[in-house]
């Protein structure tokens, strides 16, 4: 929803309204989304409905994502301290390192959580946060190392009908440590409709990672909608995330009201039916070599 001030700006703080209004509670953002000004003004009259997520990166600007020029932990402290004038806001609830990688995270770990200790201490956030590079780290190495540790509060991972390596990878650990989950990817183009699910299904028969022989190449998720079970594949996708024991929250991104509520309507829909899970465990219960994206 990245918009500048103006009309585009306005219909982005409208939408973010409306969530609020549907009874939306957390709100994520990031500096590099460039949407916490706009979530800022739609929750100024509720800041106290409202738990903000935010995020800021751990290289320099400009720099490569998967580099070692890292920002000190004095700019990262001057990022918070951005956001919460865009936030207008004076605490953050949850403060992400945003997109780490495994050989990353001992940076993180020793650099900037002290910073994050210092912030929390001020009152300035109140949760530390971390988020995994799911794209290109698919099989959750980053959060296995973190959750080795016992610093992190929320953790944001990748988890998709595609993809469920999280399930024992990374949700078994955080139920047991309390510590709380934001799950992204739950719907990106593999599973934006039929036909592109089938060519993310045919890839990974090619690398040999599925038996053509256990596959339907053409329509491979079409048992979902079997007697009805769900109207679209971005609703089945969504319906598989949100009753996933481990899942706390949902991520979903929309820039219109109108998809909101259809996003809305399909989180809020019942799990998907007993069979349905069993087939997507067998066809992708071992894959964990795609981000879905």
């Amino acid at each position: 929803m990245g918009q500048s001030q103006g009309h585009g700006f306005d219909q982005s703080v409208a939408v973010v309204r409306a969530a609020i209004d549907a009874g939306v509670n957390i709100i994520d953002t990031a500096a590099a989304y460039g949407t916490e000004e706009i979530v800022g003004t739609a929750m100024r009259s509720c800041r106290d409905k409202v738990v903000v997520s935010s995020k800021h990166g751990i290289v320099q600007p400009g720099t490569s994502v998967f580099g070692r020029e890292f920002v000190s932990p004095e700019g990262f402290v001057k990022g918070v301290e951005g956001s919460l004038t865009r936030l207008a806001t004076d605490y953050i609830d949850i403060y992400h390192l945003h997109g780490v990688m495994p050989d990353q995270y001992e940076y993180c770990r020793t650099e900037l959580l002290p910073a994050l200790s210092k912030l929390r201490d001020q009152g300035k956030i109140r949760f530390f946060g971390l988020t995994e590079r799911f794209i290109y780290d698919t099989n959750h190495q980053m959060l296995r190392m973190a959750l080795s540790d016992d610093h992190w509060d929320v953790v944001m991972a990748g988890f998709n009908m595609m993809n469920p390596s999280a399930r024992q990878t990374v949700f078994e650990k955080t139920s047991k440590q309390g510590v709380g989950t934001m799950n992204m990817f739950a719907v990106r183009r593999a599973l934006s409709n039929r036909r592109i699910a089938a060519e993310f299904v045919r890839s990974l028969v090619a690398q040999g990672l599925l038996d053509r022989s256990q596959v339907d190449e053409l329509d491979p998720l079409g048992f979902i909608f079997h007697n009805k079970t769900a109207d679209t594949l971005v609703e089945a996708a969504y319906r598989f995330c949100k009753h996933e024991p481990g899942v706390d929250v949902v991520l979903t991104g929309t820039g219109s009201t109108a998809h909101l509520s259809e996003n809305l309507g399909s989180i809020l829909k019942p799990e998907l039916s007993s069979a349905v899970l069993e087939e997507l465990e067998r066809i992708f219960g071992k894959i964990d070599s795609i981000s879905g994206n």
